[in-house]
C-alpha cells in the first residue's frame, strides 16, 4: 500500500475553513432560483462569509502558540453552525412536505438534506477541538462523520434524480456508489483494528473521488449544454453543478481517518 501523508487537526481545520467558504458560493447559486426570496436565506450566505475569517484568525494563532491552544471560536462557530444546518433542513421540509406529508412532496421539495452540511461542519469542529488527535476517537469520528455524510449523500442523489424518473442509467451511479460507501465506512468501524479491510476501504473512498469527478463533468456538460440564454442562468436553473463534487469532499474527510486509522493500527 503507497505511503500517505498522515493527516492532523492542522488539515482538518484548513478542510473546515475551505468548505465553510465554498458553501457561500453553493448557497448563492441554489437560492438564486427564487432570487432569495425570503430574507431569512441570506442567513447561511453572510454566514459563510465570515466564519471561515474567524477561524482562519484562531487556526492561526494556534498554530504560532502551540502551547496555549484557544477553542471558544470554534465552539461558537461550530455550534451555530449544527444550528444552521438543522433549521436549515426543517426550513427545506416546511417547503412542501410539511403540508402534504407525502413522497412526492418529499421529492419535489427544496433538497432538504443539504443544510446538514453545515451540522457536519459544525460537529467536525467541535469534534476537532475536543478530541485528541492522537486518540484512536479522534480517527473514527472522522470516518463516522464521513459515513454520515455519504448516507445523506445517498438520500440526496435518490431524491435529485428521481425528479426526473433516472432518465438517464447514469444517474444511478451516484446511488449505488454512495451505499458502497457507507457499507464500506460501517464495517471499517467495527472491525476497526483490521489493516486489510482498512486499506480496501481507502481505495473505495479513491473511486468515489474518480466517480465524483465523473459526475462533475456530467453536470458541467449539462450546463453548457443548456438553452438558457445566459452563463448564470445555466448554472443556477440546471442540474446542480458543484454536487458532484461532495463525493469528492465526503471521500476526502473519510481518507483523512481512513489513513490516520491505518498509522495507529500499524504503530
Amino acid at each position: 500500500m503507497a505511503t500517505f501523508v498522515r493527516p492532523n487537526s492542522v488539515i482538518i481545520d484548513i478542510f473546515i475553513i475551505i468548505n465553510l467558504s465554498f458553501l457561500a458560493l453553493d448557497i448563492f447559486i441554489a437560492h438564486s432560483t427564487n432570487e432569495f426570496s425570503k430574507s431569512a436565506e441570506w442567513i447561511p450566505f453572510y454566514f459563510s462569509l465570515i466564519a471561515p475569517i474567524f477561524l482562519g484568525i484562531e487556526s492561526w494563532k494556534n498554530w504560532i502558540n502551540k502551547q496555549g491552544k484557544t477553542q471558544l471560536i470554534s465552539i461558537v462557530i461550530g455550534s451555530i453552525s449544527i444550528i444552521i444546518g438543522v433549521a436549515g433542513l426543517i426550513w427545506h421540509l416546511h417547503s412542501s412536505f410539511f403540508e402534504y406529508y407525502t413522497l412526492k412532496s418529499l421529492v419535489y421539495t427544496a433538497p432538504f438534506i443539504a443544510p446538514l452540511a453545515y451540522a457536519g461542519l459544525g460537529a467536525l469542529l467541535i469534534m476537532n477541538r475536543m478530541v485528541d488527535q492522537e486518540s484512536m476517537e479522534w480517527s473514527e469520528w472522522l470516518i463516522l462523520l464521513g459515513l454520515g455524510g455519504f448516507f445523506g449523500n445517498f438520500i440526496l442523489a435518490l431524491s435529485d434524480h428521481s425528479q426526473n424518473g433516472f432518465f438517464i442509467i447514469y444517474e444511478w451511479i451516484p446511488v449505488i456508489s454512495s451505499a458502497i460507501a457507507v457499507s464500506f465506512l460501517g464495517v471499517t468501524l467495527i472491525q476497526k483494528y483490521s489493516i486489510q479491510f482498512t486499506n480496501i476501504a481507502i481505495l473505495v473512498m479513491i473511486l468515489q473521488i474518480i466517480i465524483g469527478m465523473w459526475g462533475f463533468y456530467f453536470h458541467c456538460m449539462t450546463v453548457l449544454h443548456s438553452e438558457a440564454p445566459g452563463y448564470f442562468e445555466k448554472i443556477v436553473y440546471n442540474a446542480p453543478i458543484f454536487a458532484p463534487l461532495l463525493f469528492v469532499n465526503l471521500a476526502l474527510l473519510s481518507l483523512f481517518g481512513l489513513i490516520d486509522l491505518r498509522y495507529k493500527i500499524i504503530d
